[in-house]
C-alpha cells in the first residue's frame, strides 16, 4: 500500500491523498479577482487528482500586494469567483484551500501608463528597505497593528463563505508575518519588537485571531521559514511551531529564504539537491509534535514516497513539478502501482487511460526501451 496515496485526514478535512498542490504566485489576478485564468489553472490540478489545492498567497489588502496581479481577498465582491474555483475543485474529489498572505517591506512601486510611480502605502514593522534599490515602508504605528490583524479575519471571513476546505498563512520568504518575526526587519521598540518574544507577538496574535474566525471543523496551516540565514533559524521555529500547535495550527509548512535575496545556499544543503527541505520538516514534525508539509524538489513519486515512509512529513506538496504536469498525481499512481482503474481522474477519461494501459501491458517503460528515432532525412 502507498502511503503517498493513503488518504489523510486533519480536522474535518478527508483528503483522498496525500499530494498537495503548493501555493505559487501567478500574477494573473485583475485588481485583486480571479478571472478564467484561475478556474483552469487550480481546475487541471483537480483534473489531474490532486488531494489538497492550496491556491497562491492572497492578499488581505491592496496595499499588502507584491504584483498587480496578486490574487486579493479584501473584497467581498471578490468572493463568488473564488467559489466557483472552490465547487470545482470539490467537483472533481480534491480538497481546496487558499494562502492568506501580505507582502509589507516587499511592496512594489507600480507605475501608470505614463512611467510615473503611483504613490503605495509600502507597510512594515520598521522603515527599512528590503534591500538597496527597494522603497523605503512605512513603519506601521502601534495603533494600526489591530487593523492588519482585522483584515486577516475578514479574509479568514471570506474564504468560509467561498467555501475552501483549509487556509494557510504566509508566515515565510520575508513577507509581513516573517518580518515581525526578524530581528534584521523588526527593530521596534514596544512590545512588537526587540525581544524574541515580542518579535513573534504579531504573527501568534494573526493566528489567534483568524483561528478564532475560521471554523473548527476545518484545518489551520502555517508557512514557515524555517531558515533564513538572518536571525531565524530552527532553534527559533521548532519552539515557534510547539506555540502554534498550541493555538490551534494544525500542520506546519516547512519552507526557507525570502529574509535575504543573497540567499542562494543553506548551510550544508545543496540549493538544487531533491527535497533539500525535508529536514526541516523531519525535525519540527519530532520536535513540535505537530503534523508537516514537505516541499521543495520533490520531484519522483518514489521520492515522495520515501519521504512519507521513513515518517519524514505528513503530506508532499508539489510546485513546479506540478506546473510542468499537473497530472502528476496520476503518474506517480501509475508508477506506484496504485490506482489500476484511474480512479483519480474524471469518468469521462478513465476508459482511454486504462485502454492506453492494456495496450502496453502496464508499462510504458517497454514501449520507451524499443523506440528509436527515425534519424531525419535532411536531403528530403
Amino acid at each position: 500500500m502507498s502511503l503517498l496515496f493513503s488518504p489523510y485526514a486533519l480536522r474535518d478535512m478527508n483528503l483522498r491523498n496525500r499530494v498537495v498542490v503548493a501555493p505559487m504566485l501567478t500574477g494573473s489576478a485583475v485588481e485583486g479577482k480571479a478571472t478564467p485564468w484561475h478556474l483552469v489553472h487550480v481546475g487541471r490540478f483537480a483534473l489531474g487528482g490532486a488531494g489538497l489545492i492550496m491556491m497562491e498567497s492572497t492578499k488581505v489588502e491592496a496595499r499588502g500586494r507584491g504584483t498587480p496581479g496578486d490574487l486579493g481577498l479584501w473584497d467581498d465582491a471578490f468572493v463568488p469567483q473564488l467559489a466557483e474555483i472552490v465547487d470545482f475543485a470539490h467537483c472533481y474529489g480534491s480538497a481546496i484551500g487558499i494562502q492568506l498572505g501580505h507582502t509589507g517591506r516587499k511592496g512594489s512601486v507600480y507605475h501608470d501608463a505614463q512611467g510615473r510611480p503611483i504613490p503605495q502605502d509600502i507597510i512594515a514593522p520598521s522603515a527599512i528597505a528590503h534591500m538597496e534599490g527597494r522603497p523605503v515602508p512605512r513603519a506601521l504605528e502601534l495603533s494600526e497593528i489591530p487593523e492588519v490583524i482585522e483584515a486577516f479575519v475578514q479574509a479568514a471571513r471570506r474564504a468560509r463563505e467561498a467555501g475552501y476546505d483549509t487556509i494557510e498563512l504566509h508566515g515565510a520568504h520575508g513577507y509581513l508575518l516573517h518580518q515581525f518575526l526578524s530581528p534584521v526587519a523588526n527593530q521596534r521598540t514596544d512590545r512588537y519588537g526587540g525581544s524574541e518574544h515580542n518579535r513573534k507577538r504579531f504573527m501568534l496574535e494573526v493566528t489567534e485571531a483568524v483561528r478564532a474566525a475560521w471554523p473548527q471543523s476545518k484545518p489551520l496551516f502555517m508557512r514557515l521559514s524555517c531558515e533564513d540565514l538572518a536571525g531565524v533559524g530552527m532553534d527559533q521555529i521548532v519552539p515557534l511551531a510547539r506555540e502554534l500547535k498550541a493555538m490551534g495550527v494544525d500542520a506546519i509548512d516547512c519552507s526557507s529564504g525570502g529574509m535575504r535575496d543573497d540567499m542562494r545556499e543553506i548551510p550544508g544543503v545543496a540549493p538544487d539537491s531533491f527535497g533539500y527541505q525535508v529536514g526541516y520538516s523531519d525535525e519540527i514534525r519530532r520536535g513540535a509534535g505537530i503534523p508537516t508539509m514537505a516541499v521543495g524538489h520533490i520531484i519522483h513519486p518514489h521520492q515522495a514516497e520515501a519521504i512519507l515512509a521513513q515518517g519524514r512529513a505528513d503530506v508532499i506538496a508539489i510546485g513546479r513539478e506540478m506546473l510542468y504536469n499537473p497530472n502528476w498525481p496520476v503518474d506517480a499512481a501509475q508508477k506506484l502501482g496504485m490506482d489500476p482503474d484511474f480512479i483519480l481522474v474524471p469518468e469521462s477519461v478513465r476508459g482511454p487511460l486504462a485502454s492506453r494501459r492494456r495496450r502496453f501491458k502496464g508499462s510504458l517503460s517497454t514501449f520507451g526501451a524499443q523506440w528509436r528515432e527515425e534519424p531525419i532525412d535532411e536531403t528530403a
